[in-house]
């Protein structure tokens, strides 16, 4: 089947691929989870700090107002990792863009508001991202 000429995907394969990508429970997403587990943090997952701010976080710690979230190299525009992608490379260029503006405005947005936001690179040792986020999260007063 071809694509209607609107579409983003460069092909029928392409579009499977990006279709197929996951939203929440990633293996980067669940290697963290479990790593700041194992500290004693509790904390609620895949939720909207604001509900007023159609976005969520992927740990949120409630009582300590503070937002995690685990950033794609690829969709959110890595300065280490981010490749320029050659077919369709205007839209995806412009989505990455988007995208980084999103997480600007989303920090913005939960700073005016009393949160802390904490940003974790897919690439990043879970371990090390667990304590940073452990050391914002306890200097807040969280309960373990």
């Amino acid at each position: 089947m071809n694509q209607p000429a609107d579409s983003w995907a460069s092909s029928d394969a392409v579009r499977a691929v990006m279709r197929a990508n996951r939203s929440r429970d990633t293996k980067p997403e669940l290697a963290l989870r479990r790593a700041v587990h194992s500290l004693g943090l509790r904390y609620r997952v895949a939720t909207r700090p604001l509900p007023s701010l159609r976005r969520t976080a992927d740990l949120v710690f409630t009582r300590a107002k503070i937002a995690v979230f685990l950033d794609g190299c690829f969709w959110h525009g890595c300065p280490t990792h981010q490749n320029a992608v050659m077919t369709n490379s205007h839209y995806w260029s412009e989505k990455i863009r988007r995208n980084t503006l999103r997480d600007q405005d989303t920090d913005s947005k939960l700073v005016a508001a009393g949160w802390t936001s904490i940003r974790v690179w897919e690439h990043d040792d879970p371990a090390e991202a667990a304590l940073r986020i452990a050391d914002v999260v306890r200097g807040r007063g969280e309960r373990e």
